[in-house]
Order: structure tokens, then C-alpha cells, then sequence
């Protein structure tokens, strides 16, 4: 892991220094194209591609290598510019980002339907609803600061919004200095588990919740995961688990305060071809309602994966009944679902190894109550 360690900065740090953009020159570009062709060329199923079958040129190979690296450095965070989706039909810009993640690391799955790759766009959903089946990506909402389930989340803008829809991010580790710096007792307070309504997402092997502290343990390498829609959840929905608080509330309520700050919240709008890459350990974010365009190609849309990569922090031991494995470097995070196949698994067992990432077959660290002791994940 690369001593670049990520550190604390503000919304006015990110706009007078702006070497975490960064901009594909034609060559690169041309690049991504002609692995695009032959990926096309080739015509194997996602599952089955390696690096090998998308293959990039050193420049472009070197370029989103630089990407990477940033969003796992001082930033935490990287915007990547140019990418021709203009020209690139729908299937192509899936294609070529399904690519550029077998350079980079091991998709996670996302959803109830164990899915890859999500399309974040407005489908007509309610955000926060009762039956937890919607997520803030499938509506045109504006969502509460969270973070996803991976090492990065890498958002491929193929079309904008007619209006809003404008990307917040924050450093969690200015916001958690602080929160400490005003309330040091409830900073310790964060570091105590919640628990969290896995919104149907979880193996059926897995209890519909699980407890995560949102402030790591490890001294050294800072962590944190908030999503406080998910603790209101299972507060409403699971009667037998330990209630939050009146101080805990008081402290995550004052930790959403610091992350909208502008101070510390940096707004930026992304634009047609641009690679948003966040360290989701070390960076919120969030996203403001939009409005779309009538016409159906018009209308907002960005790719999603979640990705491990080889270059990972370690995470703390009380994080494992949520991402599994802990190592750096490993392959963790994401909703397993319910429809997880062997496919998929010799997937990830195959690109763990072509990234010399590490890697075990999936089970769960809890098993649902009354399952059977033998049940193991395939």
C-alpha cells in the first residue's frame, strides 16, 4: 500500500489545489477506444473477460493507473476527464468500464439482484421507502451523505441532468477532526457499533442487519462508513436490537452537520465523460435532486461499480461481519444478494489472483438465527 496516506482537507483545499482532476490527452483516449474494439471483437461474457481480452495501450493502461492511485492517496479522491461516452452507444460505455475495472481491481456486488454494474439513473423509484427495495441511485432525489460498500466507488458519467443532480463529497477525516475538536465525547460515541437494516441485500444466509461502528479503531489507518437511512431502519424494523441513544443521535446528527458545512462539503458538478473515483473510506458523498431532460437518451445517467483493489488499507477487526474480510488488499464489501452465482465467483477468484489480491470463498461471519450449523455460502 502506497505511503501517499490520505489526509484531511476542505472545500476551499480542493478548489485552490486541483491535482486531483485529471485529464485523458487523445492518445489515451484512443486507447480506451481500441480496447473497446476489440472487447467488441472478441464478444465473451463479462465474467469470463480478463485484463487480457481489454486490452490498453501503456498510455491509457498508465493513465487510469494514475487514477487509482489518487483516489487512494492524499485525496482520496480522483476526477478523470474525456472519456468519448458521446460517441459511444450505451453498451459500449458499459463494456469499456466493465474493462477498465479488470485493470484495476474485483467488482463487488450491489443489490438485492446481486448485481455488477448499476445504472444510476431516475427510474420512477421513492427514495427511503418503507419496503427498503429502492436505493438513492434509481430516483432522481437528493441523498443523505453515505458511503458505498467497497474500497471505490467509480461513477462513469455518460449523460447530465437538465438541472441539479451536483456531486458532494467530503473528507471524513476533516469532518471527524472537527466533530473532535467541539464534542470529544461523542466522537468516542461514534466509535461504538450500529446497527444497520441491510435493506434486503444481504445473503439468505445472513441476518437482515448487521453492526458496523461508523468510526474505525485502527490508530493508524482512519475509516469510517456512515449511512444513517440504514440505522433509522433497523431502529424502526427490528425491535430486538439495542436501541440508539439520545447521545448517539445528538452525535450523528452533528456529524451530517459538519459533512453539509460548506467548509467542508466541495460541490462539483460531473460532466459527460467524466470517471469519479472515491475512497470510501475516507470520503462522504452525497448528490442533490435533479431534474431531467423529456427525451429518454437525454436523461441523467451514470455507471456505478464498486471495486476492491490491490492497494487497499487494512480495515478494523470490528468491521468483519459487514465486509468479511479485513486484510489489505483482500477482496471484500458489497451485498452479496440473493442471486449471486458461481460465475461470479470464479470471477473474483480468477481476477483476485491476475492482481495478486487475497482472497477466500465467501461465507458469512453471522449466520441467521435457526439456519442449520453446516450452511456455507456456495
Amino acid at each position: 500500500m502506497s505511503d501517499n496516506k490520505p489526509r484531511g482537507w476542505t472545500a476551499e483545499d480542493a478548489r485552490r489545489d486541483t491535482t486531483w482532476i485529471q485529464r485523458l490527452n487523445a492518445e489515451e483516449v484512443s486507447g480506451f477506444d481500441a480496447a473497446l474494439a476489440h472487447a467488441k471483437a472478441a464478444g465473451k461474457p463479462w465474467l469470463q473477460m480478463t485484463a487480457e481480452d481489454f486490452p490498453l495501450p501503456e498510455p491509457a493502461r498508465a493513465a487510469l493507473k494514475r487514477a487509482f492511485a489518487a483516489a487512494q492517496g492524499r485525496w482520496g479522491m480522483c476526477l478523470l476527464k474525456g472519456f468519448p461516452v458521446d460517441r459511444w452507444s450505451e453498451d459500449d460505455a458499459k463494456l469499456a468500464y466493465w474493462g477498465m475495472g479488470l485493470h484495476a481491481g474485483v467488482a463487488r456486488t450491489q443489490n438485492p439482484k446481486s448485481q455488477y454494474m448499476n445504472d444510476v439513473r431516475d427510474e420512477g423509484a421513492v427514495y427511503k421507502a418503507a419496503n427498503g427495495q429502492s436505493r438513492g441511485y434509481n430516483t432522481k432525489a437528493g441523498l443523505d451523505f453515505h458511503m458505498d460498500s467497497g474500497d471505490i466507488v467509480g461513477l462513469l458519467c455518460r449523460r447530465t441532468a437538465m438541472s441539479g443532480g451536483e456531486s458532494l463529497v467530503a473528507s471524513t477525516i476533516a469532518v471527524a477532526q472537527e466533530l473532535g475538536r467541539r464534542r470529544p465525547d461523542l466522537l468516542e460515541l461514534l466509535k461504538q457499533p450500529f446497527h444497520h437494516h441491510y435493506q434486503g441485500s444481504q445473503d439468505p444466509l445472513q441476518p437482515p442487519y448487521y453492526a458496523c461502528p461508523i468510526i474505525g479503531s485502527d490508530p493508524e489507518h482512519f475509516t469510517m462508513r456512515v449511512n444513517r437511512k440504514n440505522i433509522v431502519a433497523a431502529q424502526r424494523d427490528f425491535p430486538e436490537l439495542p436501541r440508539v441513544t439520545e447521545q448517539q443521535w445528538e452525535a450523528i446528527d452533528l456529524l451530517e452537520e459538519i459533512m453539509g458545512d460548506p467548509r467542508w462539503c466541495f460541490r462539483m458538478q460531473l460532466e459527460q465523460g467524466d470517471l469519479q473515483l472515491v475512497n470510501n473510506y475516507v470520503i462522504v458523498h452525497s448528490r442533490t435532486p435533479f431534474e431531467d431532460f423529456a427525451e429518454p437518451d437525454r436523461k441523467r445517467h451514470l455507471l456505478r461499480l464498486w471495486l476492491a483493489v490491490p492497494d487497499s488499507q487494512p480495515l478494523p477487526a470490528d468491521w468483519a461481519e459487514y465486509f468479511i474480510d479485513t486484510r489489505p488488499g483482500s477482496v471484500r464489501g458489497g451485498l452479496r444478494g440473493s442471486q449471486s452465482t458461481a460465475d461470479f465467483a470464479a470471477y473474483e477468484k480468477r481476477q483476485a489472483a491476475a492482481l495478486g489480491m487475497a482472497y477466500r470463498p465467501w461465507a458469512p461471519v453471522k449466520r441467521r438465527a435457526g439456519a442449520p450449523a453446516d450452511m456455507q455460502a456456495a
